[in-house]
């Protein structure tokens, strides 16, 4: 082959392509296979680069890149054993294959990063500020030295409870590389309980900057307003009006950097390139508001065109600007052409190592079940079911779970009560054994359970949590007993998540669905038809399987999520310890029953911390605290994905009491280790949960810290939304907007839950002065979804009490039926898979009104197709209706009425979800409303 001539100057690389077709079924190993031969070909001399692709429209052919310095390295390899060892790894997964060599003749090297501004935002609480500030101060003076790092400002909304963190980097990949290395992460603690509640990041590239001296600026103290401000102008630009737009900013510019008061500005763009920022500073907002109402210079000036679309316009107080370091200096903001164009890159190839869990951790941090890298599922094209593919016998799939955690189980319960055919699978092998995740069932999970009818099962394996107590520097601050709650119908019950798991999992298989386990998702596509999904057995068979819609369960490491392209919203956050778990006895006297938190606080600083929950044995407790210095060592540098996992030998029984002997009670000491792990959390929520027909739910859509033991609740809640909605859509009567109210009532429910317990991590937990109040929150209780587009009342005159839309309908007690000689529960009439229409009618309601409810009922029923249950509640002294398509149920105490609000309204009416929810209320009964709110819930 005859080289062709070269640009002077450059050099020329060599790039060979081999094509190869994968045998049916042998995707996965043949990927698997090139790994461990790649690692094999980086250490042959001149080899730059190897790639694995995989064609689009046929997912078992494979394109094999390679870059070499020049064809002589090429010649050599083919000489080599690592070429030998390359064709032996991959004769047996191969039916075909065609091979090509390139001769690389120049390369446009990608523009090169530039300076960003990172705007980290937080809320603080009223009487908070100086603390925050304080604390910001102390995380400036530790991070002045980070590689990358240039300056940063803090700037405050008008409320006074929103802070912003203007940090300018070198580039992207600087910041990155700094806020995901673990061995950084203490740097940032003081600011880490602010920094993970109602918090967001936003990357702004910097474009253009007038005025390079930027003077520190102390803290002025939380409490001292200042005048100095950064005005935040942000306009829409398309895309071909960049360049004129940064061209009449500069105009602009010159314009401003004669005007009173004007100190500094700089021209940020977001990712993508649609809006632009102009970021000024100011000696005051009034000296802007005078310039810009000059002639020309503003809205009049060269940016008009732009500013006449519309401005979004914040206003900031500059609180503190830090001295920035000595030896930071700006990298030109100019493009610059790379002078050694023409070269080939060489980035070392990314091989994923193998990791071999010691242990299992809580259930914010999955353990990943492989021995090997994780491999996220991607959408794939369509593909022929492979030969054998086939499932069992039965009906086809309508709805795929992947992930048989506790709400992957709750949702195929849901479904398969319904008639669904549902099929799940669990790459896990095996169900947890030990207690090593979600300990905590709230009171509403246990109302879940009680509908599906498994609460006694649970209660009688578990063992209830009292209450709490909590030292902080070694003196007890709260002791909180939850047993006298008489209007919970539930008190907080502790068991772990395998029993959680056993439990579902039986009633699960009695329902006549089983768990398919060893067998992972490792693709799938959608249409408008269904999903398509590739699953992977534990023998490495690969088979396609279709359903109507695809619910990733599948936890941390969720596949479902990757494979969707779902991005955790401002990232994930990290908290900056690393943690121990063990499993031991304690021989304290401590009240039996109680979670037990010693939380120690040293000026800013978050210091130390052990949490005790008590298990089912004498003095038997799960035991969380951080984790000796020698393991943070070990991690080293480098990023942690979420759910971090690595080969170290777990905490011994010695690492555990000397936690012990430095927070717990003196002459504590532990004993009967059965098995211990060391985790690091990261928290976020993924900025949607559903795609088309892929849904997420759990720990797939949100990470928890461990505080409160909200995580594996908090997925049991998102399975049972979704699950009665989901079911009506697959039967076809659902309305064509229900499945939308997923995400919209559960994204806001597991956001508060998240920031919630990222906040309480770094207290006392006991953050609420009304304790009774902050316990129901906690239990979930008073969660609820007002505001949902799924939720609505029509009532004039209002309801003086009883739940709200959205907010769960609570249980009444003393209700009677003729032909009953026991009293009624409310949930005797709401549980089960339908809703319950109930109608209440008082002394005041006259017999046209009674028959106009049995009416109403038959009407509700029809529009429904059988999906709404209906019962008329009478009030004492209420005339006998003579209903034949209604059933009567007596409130002879008028606990109903009272609990519900309708006492002396005629009539009224409560429309109870399946999932126990109030849908739609109204006093006295509006019909029309009614049947409107229905044709938003049910086909029609």
């Amino acid at each position: 082959m005859t080289e062709p001539a070269t640009v002077p100057g450059e050099r020329t690389g060599v790039r060979t392509v081999l094509r190869m077709r994968a045998r049916e079924g042998c995707e996965g190993r043949f990927q698997t296979a090139w790994r461990r031969a790649a690692a094999e070909i980086s250490r042959v001399p001149g080899n730059l680069r190897q790639e694995l692709m995989c064609d689009e429209d046929d997912p078992r052919w494979f394109g094999v890149v390679s870059d070499w310095t020049d064809r002589a390295s090429v010649d050599a390899f083919e000489r080599s054993s690592a070429r030998d060892a390359f064709t032996e790894a991959l004769r047996d997964l191969r039916d075909d294959a065609t091979r090509s060599t390139f001769t690389v003749l120049a390369t446009v090297p990608a523009e090169p990063s530039r300076p960003v501004r990172i705007d980290f935002s937080t809320s603080v609480k009223p009487g908070e500020q100086e603390a925050f500030e304080r604390a910001y101060t102390t995380v400036t003076k530790r991070i002045e030295d980070s590689p990358g790092y240039v300056r940063e400002e803090l700037l405050r909304d008008a409320t006074g409870l929103r802070y912003h963190i203007f940090a300018e980097w070198k580039s992207e990949d600087d910041f990155v590389a700094w806020v995901e290395d673990p061995s950084h992460m203490a740097i940032g603690a003081p600011l880490a309980r602010w920094h993970s509640v109602e918090f967001r990041r936003e990357v702004l590239e910097i474009r253009q900057r007038s005025g390079t001296d930027f003077p520190p600026l102390p803290p002025p103290g939380g409490t001292v307003e200042v005048e100095r401000v950064r005005v935040d102008s942000a306009v829409a630009v398309e895309p071909w009006e960049q360049e004129a737009f940064e061209l009449a900013y500069c105009a602009a510019a010159q314009l401003a950097r004669s005007a009173p008061g004007h100190a500094r500005e700089e021209l940020l763009r977001e990712p993508g390139g649609g809006r632009y920022h102009v970021v000024a500073e100011w000696e005051s907002e009034q000296r802007f508001t005078d310039w810009a109402a000059g002639p020309g210079n503003w809205a009049a000036g060269p940016l008009g065109r732009w500013l006449a679309r519309g401005e979004d316009r914040r206003v900031f107080s500059l609180r503190v600007r830090p001295e920035p370091p000595s030896v930071a200096a700006v990298r030109p903001v100019q493009v610059r052409v790379d002078e050694a164009a023409g070269t080939v890159p060489a980035p070392a190839v990314p091989l994923a190592g193998s990791t071999v869990p010691s242990a299992s951790v809580q259930e914010f941090v999955e353990k990943p079940d492989d021995a090997g890298a994780h491999t996220a599922a991607v959408p794939m094209p369509a593909a022929a079911d492979p030969a054998g593919g086939v499932r069992a016998p039965g009906r086809p799939v309508e709805v795929l779970v992947v992930g048989a955690g506790p709400a992957g189980l709750t949702h195929a319960i849901e479904l398969a009560r319904r008639g669904i055919a549902v099929r799940i699978v669990d790459k896990r092998p095996q169900a947890s054994t030990q207690a090593d995740k979600a300990i905590g069932i709230h009171c509403r999970t246990m109302e879940i359970w009680e509908d599906q009818g498994i609460v006694t099962e649970a209660m009688d394996a578990g063992i209830w949590l009292h209450g709490q107590t909590v030292f902080v520097n070694g003196e007890q601050t709260h002791q909180v007993d939850w047993s006298g709650l008489d209007e919970l119908p539930y008190a907080h019950l502790g068991l772990p998540q395998y029993d959680t798991e056993r439990i579902l999992g039986a009633k699960l298989a009695s329902l006549g669905v089983a768990v398919e386990r060893g067998v992972e998702l490792v693709g799938f596509t959608q249409d408008d038809d269904g999903v398509t999904a590739q699953l992977r057995s534990a023998a490495g068979e690969v088979e396609t399987t279709p359903a109507q819609y695809l619910v990733g369960c599948d936890g941390a490491h969720s596949a479902v999520r990757s494979g969707l392209g779902l991005a955790f919203e401002g990232g994930l956050s990290m908290f900056p310890q690393l943690f121990m778990l063990g499993d031991v006895d304690v021989d304290w006297d401590l009240p039996a029953g109680h979670l037990v938190r010693f939380v120690r606080i040293e000026g800013d600083d978050f210091t130390g911390m052990l949490v005790c929950v008590p298990l089912k044995g004498r003095n038997r407790y799960r035991i969380a605290t951080l984790a000796p210095e020698r393991w943070q060592e070990a991690v080293g540098s480098g990023a942690v994905p979420a759910g971090f996992w690595q080969e170290y030998e777990p905490p011994t029984l010695a690492d555990l009491q000397a936690a012990i002997d430095d927070l717990g009670p003196p002459g504590t000491t532990a004993s009967n280790l059965r098995w211990s792990s060391i985790f690091r959390i990261k928290h976020g929520i993924v900025d949607r949960y559903r795609e088309g027909r892929v849904f997420v739910a759990g720990d797939a859509a949100h990470l928890h810290p461990p505080a409160g033991g909200q995580g594996m609740n908090t997925g049991i809640q998102d399975a049972w939304n979704l699950g009665w909605k989901l079911a009506l859509v697959v039967r076809e009567r659902g309305a064509p907007g229900l499945l939308e109210s997923y995400e919209a009532e559960r994204r806001p429910a597991g956001k508060m839950i998240v920031d919630r317990a990222v906040a309480i991590a770094f207290t006392d937990e006991m953050d609420m002065d009304d304790e009774k109040a902050q316990f129901l929150l906690e239990m979930q209780m008073t969660m609820n979804y007002a505001g949902s587009p799924l939720v609505g009342e029509a009532a004039p005159g209002g309801f003086p009490t009883g739940p709200e839309p959205g907010h769960r309908a609570p249980d009444v007690q003393g209700l009677r039926r003729f032909g009953v000689s026991h009293p009624l529960r409310l949930f005797d009439l709401t549980r089960g898979t339908r809703s319950t229409l109930l109608l209440h009618a008082d002394a005041g309601a006259s017999e046209e009104q009674l028959l106009g409810l049995e009416k109403l009922a038959v009407g509700v029923r029809q529009q429904s197709r059988g999906e709404v249950t209906t019962y008329l509640l009478v009030a004492p002294g209420t005339p006998a209706p003579l209903v034949v398509d209604l059933p009567v149920i007596a409130d002879p105490d008028g606990a109903f009425a009272a609990a519900y609000g309708v006492t002396g309204a005629g009539t009224a009416a409560y429309l109870v979800r399946p999932d126990g929810h109030v849908g739609f209320r109204t006093r006295p009964v509006n019909e029309a409303a009614l049947v409107l709110h229905l044709a938003g819930v049910f086909a029609q």
